[in-house]
C-alpha cells in the first residue's frame, strides 16, 4: 500500500468517526431535550392538577350544601345513563317500587323541612340555585382544562401540557 492509499483510508476513517461523533452529540441533545419537555410536562400538569385541587377544595368549603346536590344531580345522570339488564329489572322491580314511594315519602318530607330552614336563614331559592350553578360551571371548566391538556399533550407525543 502506497502512501496515498494509507493517506485516503486514513480520512476515511476519520470522516467515519466524525460521522458517528456528531451522530451520537445529535442523538444525545435529541434525548436531553425529551427528557426536559417531560419533565416540564409532568410539572405542569401536577401544577394545574394542584391548583384544581386548590380551587375544588375552596369550592367546598365555601359551599358545601352546594357539593351534596351537585353529586347528587351527578349520581342521577350518571345512573339514568346506565343500561338496565332484563335480569336486574325482574329482581328489582318489587323492591324499585317499595323504595319509590318510601323515596317519594322522604323527598317531600325533607324538600319541606329544607325549605323552612332555608327561609328561617333567610337563603332565597334563586341564590341556593346559583350557588349550585357556579360550583357545577367551576368543576366542569377544571375538568374541560384537564381533558384539553391532556388530549394535547398525547397529540403531541407527550411532550408539551400546556
Amino acid at each position: 500500500m502506497n502512501d496515498t492509499t494509507r493517506r485516503e483510508e486514513a480520512d476515511h476513517h476519520s470522516a467515519v468517526r466524525d460521522g458517528l461523533s456528531n451522530v451520537r452529540d445529535t442523538a444525545t441533545r435529541a434525548y436531553e431535550t425529551t427528557v426536559e419537555k417531560a419533565s416540564h410536562t409532568l410539572e405542569s400538569s401536577r401544577g394545574l392538577a394542584a391548583d384544581a385541587a386548590r380551587r375544588t377544595a375552596a369550592g367546598i368549603d365555601s359551599n358545601p350544601l352546594g357539593v351534596v346536590v351537585g353529586g347528587l344531580a351527578l349520581g342521577l345522570v350518571a345512573g339514568a345513563l346506565l343500561p338496565r339488564s332484563d335480569r336486574e329489572r325482574e329482581l328489582l322491580a318489587p323492591i324499585g317500587a317499595k323504595l319509590g314511594e318510601r323515596a317519594r315519602g322522604a323527598l317531600a318530607a325533607a324538600k319541606e323541612a329544607g325549605q323552612s330552614e332555608l327561609e328561617g336563614a333567610g337563603i332565597s331559592r334563586d341564590a341556593a340555585k346559583d350557588q349550585v350553578r357556579s360550583l357545577f360551571d367551576g368543576v366542569m371548566k377544571a375538568a374541560t382544562a384537564a381533558g384539553q391538556a391532556a388530549a394535547k399533550s398525547a397529540s403531541n407525543g407527550g411532550t408539551d401540557a400546556a
